[in-house]
């Protein structure tokens, strides 16, 4: 996240939603405040992207869906809030809006220095929340490291680093070698 959008007063919700519409960048909305979004790397673009390919791949026909960078999460923690998760799973077929998902299965970051803070703190925080979540994952950009919260595990972390690590989302009974995370990013 990066600097807030300056408004008078607290954007309602029905406003936020039609000016995503039509913006040209992403905002999250956090209780009225919009927050827009940052670029992202090269490194974040290829992660993203192969984890996405390698999921819709995988739950192809299986009645579950998967979104990259540009579909909302809905929810509500004392505030009602809109993320903006690198790849989301969802899988519950009356959650059906267009421009939003409100029960997710899987969600997936793509930590950066600039997003690590709000990732590994408020996400995780508001995200473990959601009843339908079954797992949330956070992957490093500049290191081979993925992060595994489980709802199964009481959200208890688990890490996986190096070349002959593999990711397992039980929830979706769906495995990934890190070296495939990975492919097409260099470490410097």
């Amino acid at each position: 996240m990066s600097a807030v959008l300056k408004l008078p007063n607290k954007l309602s919700i029905e406003a936020y939603l039609e000016h995503e519409q039509s913006s040209e960048i992403r905002h999250e909305y956090i209780g009225g405040d919009v927050y827009a979004m940052a670029g992202a790397s090269e490194q974040h673009n290829f992660i993203s992207g192969n984890i996405f390919a390698s999921l819709r791949q995988h739950l192809r026909g299986k009645g579950c869906k998967v979104f990259i960078n540009d579909m909302k999460v809905k929810l509500w923690s004392q505030l009602h809030l809109f993320y903006y998760p690198d790849v989301m799973v969802a899988c519950d077929p009356e959650d059906n809006d267009r421009y939003f998902k409100s029960r997710p299965k899987v969600i997936v970051e793509v930590i950066s220095e600039s997003t690590r803070n709000t990732d590994t703190r408020e996400k995780l925080l508001t995200y473990f929340q959601i009843m339908s979540l079954e797992e949330y994952v956070l992957v490093e950009q500049d290191i081979m490291k993925v992060t595994i919260h489980r709802r199964s595990n009481s959200w208890l972390s688990e890490e996986y680093t190096g070349t002959d690590a593999v990711i397992h989302l039980h929830s979706l009974g769906f495995s990934m070698p890190l070296v495939e995370v990975y492919e097409g990013v260099s470490f410097v």
